[in-house]
């Protein structure tokens, strides 16, 4: 089994939500081995082991890019969210704050709900 870590049973998972689930672990998995081999890399005082542990780190971080784009070609919800988010200059933040008052009808980089009070001096 890929992973023992599913919240509903197996049987009433799509196919779909298994392979999602077994991209997103796999991403998981690579990014914490990553992390590990930073780690050992910055602890360690020898620069032979240093320079192998951060080349292996280097290929868990292609590894678990690989996996983001599999996941962005197959999961339409995850490929807006990374459109919006990923490779963008502006502020994380300001981007999410933005994309909200669009949803709500207001106009990006203003502050507060956005709203009308009619024509002024009709009667």
């Amino acid at each position: 089994m890929s992973s023992e870590n599913l919240h509903a049973p197996r049987e009433r998972l799509s196919a779909h939500a298994l392979k999602l689930h077994q991209a997103i672990v796999s991403v998981m998995e690579e990014i914490e081995a990553a992390d590990w081999y930073r780690q050992r890399a910055d602890d360690t005082e020898d620069a032979s082991l240093k320079e192998i542990l951060l080349h292996n780190m280097r290929e868990e971080m292609e590894h678990a890019s690989m996996l983001l784009e599999w996941i962005r070609r197959n999961d339409a919800d995850f490929a807006a969210h990374m459109k919006t988010y990923l490779f963008t200059e502006k502020p994380i933040l300001e981007i999410e704050h933005d994309k909200t008052a669009a949803k709500a009808g207001d106009k990006p980089g203003r502050d507060g709900p956005g709203f009308t009070v009619g024509r002024l001096g009709e009667k």
